[in-house]
C-alpha cells in the first residue's frame, strides 16, 4: 500500500510538472461552439440523473455541439439523447489497441472551445487527465469536493469548489449544475432527458401485444433488481405485493432489467402461481417507451429508477441507505418510500397503500394509450 501511494505521488508530480495550466479566475467563457464533457467516472444512474446539464448548456448556447466521453458502465445512459452530437466510450482495457487509441486521440484533439468535468460523489484523475489532454481552450473542473482538495485540479484553468454539505438535501441535478453556474449556465428544469423514437415504440408495443394486455386492464412495471444488494427490496415482499394487487385489480405485470436481475425475477416467479413476463436487456429508450405506456412503475433505487423518472408514468421508488431527497426522481406523480437505512423496513402494506392511492386517482387518465 505504501509503495502504491509513493507511485501515485510520483505520477502526480510528473503531471503537475509538465501538464499544469495556470488558473484563470475569469468567468467569461465566450460563445462556445464545440463543448466536450468528460464523464467516464460516474455510474449509469449518476449520469442519467444529471442529463439536465445538457439541456442547460443547449439552452444557453443553442448552436453548440456537445461531445461526451463516457464509460462502458454508463454509456447507455446517453442512449439516443438528441442533445448529444457525439459519444465516445472510454475503455482503459483498449488503450493498447492502436486503432482504438487513434480514435480516442482524434476525439480529444478535435478542437473544443470548452472541456467540462462534472462531479457528483467522486473525483476522477482519469477524467481530469482526459480533459487536460483535449485540445480545449478552456477547461472547467472541480477544485474540491465536499472540502477535499482535488489533487489534480492543476489540469483546469477554471476551478470550481463543489460541496454537497452546504445543503445535503439538494437534488443531484441541482447540485451537479454548480460546476456551470459561475459561468452563467443554469436551468430550473431537472427533468431527466431520454429520447425515444418510432423504433422504440414499435418494440414496446410489440411486447404489450405479446403479453395480451387488454383494454380496461392496468399495466404495472416492476424493477426488482439493483446493482447494490442493500438497494434491493426483498423478493418475498415483491411477490406478496403482486398477489395483493392482482387480487384487487384487473392487472398485467412485467419486469424490466438485464440478465444480472434474472435471479431476483426467477425467485419472484417461483413464488407465484402465474408467470410474469420480462422486458430484459433493452436499451434505455426502449425501456422508457414501455414504462411510458404503463399505469404504474415500482422500482428499487437503481439506474432504471431514473429511466422511469423521465416519463410521465406514476412511479414508486423504494429506498434504503440512499437519500431520496437527493436521488429520487422529481416531478408530478413521482413518489418514494423510505423508512430506515434498511430497505426491507418498508412494509408490503405501505407499498400496497401507495399503489391504491395512485391507481384509484389516476389509473385511467392515460388517454394517450391506444390499446
Amino acid at each position: 500500500m505504501r509503495r502504491k501511494n509513493i507511485l501515485s505521488l510520483l505520477v502526480l508530480k510528473f503531471f503537475k510538472l509538465f501538464f499544469r495550466v495556470k488558473e484563470n479566475p475569469s468567468k467569461d467563457i465566450g460563445n462556445p461552439k464545440e463543448i466536450l464533457i468528460v464523464r467516464q467516472h460516474n455510474q449509469f444512474g449518476d449520469l442519467l440523473a444529471s442529463t439536465s446539464m445538457f439541456l442547460a448548456i443547449k439552452e444557453k448556447f443553442p448552436e453548440c455541439n456537445i461531445t461526451i466521453i463516457v464509460s462502458p458502465q454508463n454509456c447507455n445512459a446517453i442512449g439516443k439523447n438528441v442533445l448529444i452530437k457525439e459519444k465516445f466510450v472510454f475503455n482503459k482495457k483498449k488503450l493498447f489497441n492502436l486503432n482504438y487509441l487513434t480514435k480516442l486521440l482524434k476525439t480529444l484533439r478535435k478542437g473544443y472551445d470548452i472541456s467540462i468535468v462534472p462531479v457528483t460523489i467522486s473525483i476522477s484523475f482519469t477524467s481530469n487527465l482526459l480533459s487536460r489532454l483535449s485540445k480545449a481552450k478552456i477547461r472547467i473542473g472541480p477544485k474540491s469536493l465536499n472540502g477535499k482538495i482535488n489533487d489534480s485540479a492543476f489540469f483546469f484553468d477554471r476551478r470550481i469548489d463543489m460541496n454537497w454539505d452546504k445543503n445535503p438535501k439538494r437534488y443531484v441535478a441541482d447540485y451537479g449544475l454548480d460546476i456551470l453556474r459561475p459561468f452563467g449556465i443554469d436551468i430550473k428544469n431537472y427533468q431527466i432527458v431520454i429520447t425515444t423514437d418510432e423504433e422504440d415504440n414499435i418494440e414496446s408495443q410489440k411486447f404489450i401485444e405479446e403479453i395480451r394486455f387488454e383494454k380496461g386492464e392496468i399495466l404495472i412495471g416492476l424493477h426488482v433488481g439493483a446493482g447494490k444488494i442493500q438497494n434491493r427490496w426483498d423478493t418475498g415482499k415483491f411477490s406478496s405485493l403482486i398477489i395483493l394487487l392482482k387480487g384487487k385489480y384487473k392487472v398485467k405485470f412485467y419486469f424490466t432489467g438485464t440478465d444480472a436481475d434474472f435471479e431476483q425475477i426467477q425467485d419472484i416467479n417461483n413464488k407465484l402461481n402465474f408467470h410474469i413476463p420480462s422486458f430484459l436487456n433493452k436499451n434505455i429508450s426502449e425501456t422508457a417507451s414501455i414504462i411510458s405506456k404503463s399505469h404504474l412503475f415500482i422500482t428499487n433505487d437503481t439506474g432504471i429508477m431514473h429511466v422511469a423518472g423521465s416519463t410521465d408514468t406514476p412511479q414508486i421508488s423504494l429506498f434504503g441507505p440512499t437519500n431520496p431527497e437527493q436521488w429520487s426522481p422529481i416531478g408530478k406523480k413521482k413518489y418514494f418510500l423510505k423508512v430506515s437505512e434498511n430497505i426491507n423496513s418498508i412494509s408490503i402494506e405501505e407499498v400496497f397503500g401507495k399503489c391504491k392511492n395512485i391507481l384509484e386517482k389516476e389509473a385511467f387518465e392515460k388517454t394517450r394509450l391506444s390499446y
